[in-house]
């Protein structure tokens, strides 16, 4: 079925380039950009142009791996490798035909507003059909077709979450033989234990299993290369959860240091240039926001001053760059004396939130503010969310590298709120992410962090915050 699955998305891929070029040839024969044609040749003597755009532009999609479907793949990142490669398939395309077509009797005078026609239907056609096939191979999955059988070993915490999440996310595409690792009899998240780290070669046969995934981040390096040996049969796929260590590495890389390897475990991605180059996205992001949404900001100071007595804004110490504390503006969400006993985290049904407030974040609408504090360069739009001295001094004392998210400015976005971790959830999770973005930085990541942030908000995904 897998199989089927991946010639169907070819063919698919095929057909929207094929549609492309066609579309892109009747485009610029009808409409008067740059200009309108002087006799046209006919669509037919087209067609070896269009068989070289298609087959050029999938050869280029097979070598990129677009072929090589991942189980949870962002639709942002997904968009931006079709145009790249398209962009690049068309190139190729450009370069055999010239060397084909020239000088022959199929040479053609071929128009460079068929050229660009073609490439930017090919790309929003292309998305198109991946679009669809993600629907039917989603839809499919939920009806249990197409489906991996995994294998989990492990029956700890992460086995747990593991599986929970498995669980919960049909889509995905699997289903859970069982488990090894714990005790005979015993179950993880309701999966139960099929056997032993010693039996998994004869497991993997009985059960027909397509995946094994080692959830053991406590596991030595030796027992993880044992246990990946055992799993090596036919072609059953291999996923480790990393431990800590692997956290750590989340920006590896291999340096050199006079021939000999080193290897570079903590490095912050944004540096030099690349500060000036996210600083400017920060400054044009933020003016362009203040302008675009002054009237809805004026209308909701409005609505949080006729609820409830008390400013409109609410300004709190928080901390930033370099664990500096710098004053963080957001709309107001609860009553005036909500903190006269103190700090206290907020949680769902917390009742001194107001009723506006309570849809502010839902929306994340009381943080637009942060745009001031963008702008006057205190935050980014994207980074690390800023925490209270109080919750700061207590999570460093029990975090691992907590501190260090604070090596970048505080952002009103960011990787851990994207995936999820925003509101009442799990700081060692947040961490993790946060220490991810601060060494995996670039300008593109920054990029799709905002378009899912705002693309969350639009539909309500953000179920987390309160």
């Amino acid at each position: 079925m897998r199989g089927l699955l991946h010639t169907m998305l070819l063919g698919l891929d095929a057909v929207m380039l094929a549609l492309a070029f066609a579309l892109g040839y009747f485009a610029r024969a009808h409409l008067p950009l740059p200009a309108l044609p002087v006799n046209p040749p006919p669509f037919s003597s087209y067609v070896p142009m269009l068989l070289v755009h298609v087959l050029a532009t999938v050869m280029v999609f097979y070598f990129a791996r677009l072929y090589h479907q991942r189980r949870a793949v962002s639709r942002i990142d997904e968009g931006y490798a079709i145009a790249q490669n398209v962009s690049i398939g068309t190139f190729l395309a450009i370069a055999v035909e010239t060397l084909a077509f020239k000088n022959s009797a199929l040479e053609l005078d071929y128009p460079r507003g068929v050229v660009v026609y073609a490439w930017i239907f090919s790309i929003a056609l292309v998305i198109v059909g991946r679009e669809l096939y993600r629907h039917l191979t989603l839809y499919l999955r939920e009806q249990g077709v197409g489906r991996d059988r995994a294998l989990i070993i492990g029956s700890g915490d992460v086995a747990h979450t593991i599986v929970n999440k498995i669980i919960n996310s049909p889509h995905l595409g699997y289903s859970i033989v069982g488990a090894v690792n714990g005790a005979p009899g015993s179950s993880v998240a309701g999966i139960p234990i099929i056997g032993t780290t010693g039996q998994i070669p004869e497991l993997i046969d009985q059960y027909e299993v397509d995946e094994v995934i080692i959830a053991l981040p406590e596991a030595s390096h030796r027992e993880l290369v044992e246990l990946v040996s055992k799993c090596q049969r036919g072609k059953v796929n291999i996923k480790v959860y990393p431990d800590i260590f692997a956290y750590m590495t989340g920006g590896l890389t291999v340096d050199d240091l006079n021939g000999m390897p080193m290897l570079s475990v903590r490095d912050v991605a944004l540096r030099g240039w690349k500060l000036s180059l996210k600083r400017a996205m920060d400054m044009v992001g933020s003016f362009i926001g203040l302008v675009l949404l002054s009237p809805l900001l004026v209308l909701t100071a409005i609505l949080i001053k006729l609820e409830s007595p008390g400013p409109v804004f609410f300004c709190q110490e928080r901390m930033g760059l370099d664990g500096r504390p710098f004053p963080m503006i957001k709309f107001r969400t609860m009553r005036q004396d909500a903190e006269k006993s103190g700090p206290g985290w907020t949680v769902q049904g917390d009742p001194r939130v107001t009723r506006i407030g309570s849809f502010m974040r839902r929306t994340n609408w009381d943080e637009l503010p942060n745009l001031i504090n963008v702008f006057y360069g205190q935050m980014s739009l994207v980074g690390p969310r800023p925490e209270q001295p109080y919750y700061v001094q207590k999570f460093r004392e029990f975090i691992p590298r907590y501190m260090e998210r604070h090596r970048e400015k505080a952002g009103m976005t960011g990787w851990a709120q994207v995936n999820g971790l925003r509101g009442d959830t799990s700081i060692l999770e947040r961490t993790k992410y946060d220490l991810w973005y601060v060494e995996n930085w670039s300008l593109w990541l920054d990029i799709k962090i905002v378009l899912r942030t705002i693309f969350q908000t639009i539909f309500h995904r953000n179920k987390n915050a309160y």
